[in-house]
């Protein structure tokens, strides 16, 4: 029994980490210390045993000491705690410890059993961390992975993006509200966005990366590209893991560039441009260059309503000043814009700065749910009357800048060479190129031919369009993420053969529902079995092109269910990844499909949602879909024998053959 308290007593004194004991009577002091304390501070036994005084809380970091002195009057009999705070070794260094403390009673007296842990390391790599975290050019974040995520990381850059300000008495505590409920700094009308998001990274375990826009403290939008993860802390619970790039400025640039290439349109068609902010409550002029007055007022902001008023009292006739006063009141109460309809105008009677009396024309334009621009132009009295044969192409190119639901675009045309002056996002895409392909463009002249071979416009339709001054076209709208039948008006070309020449397009769907539904109803049959092909009325329909043709066997095998664009793709074109470049093709190859379609009249056999396209099948007859409900005895061995991939719907239904021949000979 000796022997095995001397073997006790030497791995309490060398080998268990800085133990030491502690009578907690008053004053507290050190009875006993190991070598490996005496290691680990520096100090000898003979220099830290004292009775009448505590010799360890000078070994304290002062900056701890009333911590650590709180943490022992805390202690009672039969507990442990534990707690971290730094010490401070005899040639001057500074080391982190973790303290263990048990006590037990003796005799009457409290004492307490202390093992230290030299944690120096740890908090130096953690301190690291934080440097790294809090100077990264990223915010970064962390969250629980719970229904109503609550934040559990934040680094100072990400507080920054937010604009947490420190909380002062008696205000809200902003930083709270955040940390409880990570939806609070996301936007409504992205929340679901984000929430399945989140799901998606929770189900599937796979990052994801994208833009995303987020709420303030001050109630300001901030735009973010963010990429998050999920992963586990350290205390092996999972989390979601967040980096943020802040995107706002380069997200405002861009908006600005954009919006100043749409005014330096806008100016070509209109005398007067004022941009209303109804957020703000000002009106500021941002184009009165047949104005001297409003030359002098360009971009001054001004109280709206007063400005306003005073505007229609001292210019606008006396008889137009009750329409055009409840034509604004409308537009402050937000009642002006009907989602759908061509933008909101009014023509009234005003003076010139000469003292003329004229007309003009007004309207609308909105920018965002806040910010519209109220646009005037004069309205001769040729434009008044009915517009003769020349002027038709003028005034058509003003009625589609009133609609601007599609997008303008701007050319100055030299010969055969043209050099993009303008265009809006989504007619980029329309002429097949990407925005950071535009910019250059508009540095340089390129051929007619050259440019318009990115499009899926054929050349001559498009020489067409500036010869005629109007056409139709099919094009995938970037914006709507569907394929749009849109039709152009081109402004006249310039008396010696230059300058600038506008496009202007507005929506047609309308007018292709219409026909869709006036159209009588053709008989559709589908052929599988053998070589696909489509019969109208028992004519086949010659595809022009066969991957538009492959599209819709395609459909067709998967039986009504959906089609994404990324599985189309890998059946399409089977030895190319999902790109950029793929996703262009496809979008063109199922243009194609939608365009053939109505060319017969039969665009309703195919549906579209967000993307993914699927056949009707109550809309059609197919020899696949009569053979499934067991009407006739179709199949003879052989299904899709232009496809490769149609192999899998080829053994089901040999398959399905076999053990129908098996139950006959039964």
């Amino acid at each position: 029994m000796k022997n095995v308290v001397e073997h006790m007593d030497r791995i309490l004194d060398q080998h268990i980490p800085g133990f030491h004991q502690y009578v907690l009577t008053t004053p507290a002091h050190l009875r006993f210390v190991s070598q490996n304390f005496c290691r680990m501070t520096g100090y000898s036994p003979r220099e830290l045993l004292d009775p009448t005084q505590d010799r360890y809380l000078s070994l304290v970091h002062p900056a701890d000491r009333a911590l650590y002195q709180a943490f022992l009057r805390k202690l009672q009999p039969e507990q442990s705690d534990t707690l971290e705070y730094r010490l401070v070794r005899r040639d001057g260094s500074i080391i982190f410890v973790n303290d263990t403390i048990s006590t037990q009673v003796e005799n009457g007296v409290l004492i307490g059993s202390s093992v230290l842990t030299d944690i120096t390391r740890i908090q130096e790599e953690a301190a690291q961390m934080q440097v790294i975290q809090d100077s990264m050019p990223c915010g970064f974040l962390k969250f629980t992975c719970t229904k109503q995520p609550k934040i559990t990381y934040i680094n100072e850059l990400m507080r920054q993006i937010l604009r947490i300000p420190d909380k002062q008495d008696a205000e809200l505590d902003y930083w709270e509200l955040y940390r409880e409920n990570i939806y609070l700094m996301i936007p409504m009308k992205e929340r679901q966005r984000f929430a399945q998001y989140l799901q998606r990274i929770d189900t599937q375990g796979t990052p994801l990366a994208g833009e995303l826009s987020i709420q303030r403290c001050d109630s300001t939008i901030a735009y973010v590209f963010g990429w998050v993860t999920k992963g586990v802390n350290a205390q092996g619970e999972e989390e979601f893991q967040s980096v943020c790039l802040d995107m706002t400025e380069k997200y405002q640039h861009k908006k600005e560039q954009q919006a100043q290439r749409y005014i330096s349109a806008l100016r070509d068609v209109y005398d007067m441009i004022f941009e209303y902010d109804l957020a703000n409550g000002t009106v500021q002029c941002l184009c009165g260059q047949k104005s001297a007055l409003f030359r002098w007022l360009e971009n001054i902001p001004m109280q709206m309503e007063e400005a306003t008023e005073k505007w229609i009292a001292a210019t606008v006739t006396p008889e137009d000043q009750p329409g055009i006063r409840q034509f604004f009141r409308s537009f402050y109460a937000k009642n002006l814009h009907d989602s759908g309809k061509r933008p909101p105008e009014i023509r009234y009677r005003a003076l010139t700065t000469r003292g003329d009396l004229q007309t003009y024309s007004g309207l609308f334009l909105q920018v965002d749910a806040n910010v519209s621009l109220f646009c005037c132009r004069h309205c001769p009295e040729a434009e008044l009357a009915i517009p003769s044969a020349g002027e038709e192409t003028v005034q058509q190119m003003r009625e589609l800048v009133l609609r601007f639901s599609e997008g303008i675009a701007a050319f100055e045309v030299r010969g055969e060479e043209v050099t993009p002056l303008y265009a809006s996002e989504n007619l980029c895409e329309f002429f097949g190129y990407s925005q950071e392909d535009w910019l250059p463009l508009m540095q340089q002249s390129t051929t007619l031919k050259d440019f318009v071979s990115h499009s899926g416009v054929a050349y001559q339709d498009f020489v067409s369009l500036l010869e005629n001054g109007e056409a139709e076209f099919s094009y995938y709208d970037l914006t709507q993420k569907s394929e749009r039948r849109i039709k152009a008006i081109c402004s006249q070309r310039a008396p010696d053969g230059n300058g600038p020449r506008y496009i202007m397009l507005y929506n047609m769907d309308e007018a292709r529902k219409f026909r869709q539904t006036a159209a009588t109803d053709a008989e559709v049959f589908i052929r599988t079995f053998g070589y696909f092909d489509v019969f109208v009325d028992g004519t086949p329909i010659p595809f022009r092109s066969q991957k538009s043709k492959e599209l819709l066997a395609l459909l067709i095998d998967r039986r009504g269910g959906y089609v994404s664009s990324e599985e189309a793709i890998s059946f399409l074109w089977e030895d190319e990844p999902v790109n950029t470049v793929t996703l262009s093709r496809y979008r063109k190859v199922a243009l194609r499909l939608k365009n053939i379609l109505e060319e017969y009249g039969i665009a309703d056999i195919v549906e579209s949602v967000d993307g993914k396209r699927r056949i009707v099948a109550d809309r059609i007859q197919c020899d696949l879909y009569e053979y499934l409900a067991g009407k006739e005895q179709l199949f003879q061995g052989s299904y899709l024998t232009n496809y490769s991939w149609g192999e899998t719907t080829l053994g089901e239904l040999t398959s399905r053959q076999n053990y129908s021949r098996g139950n006959d000979n039964e």
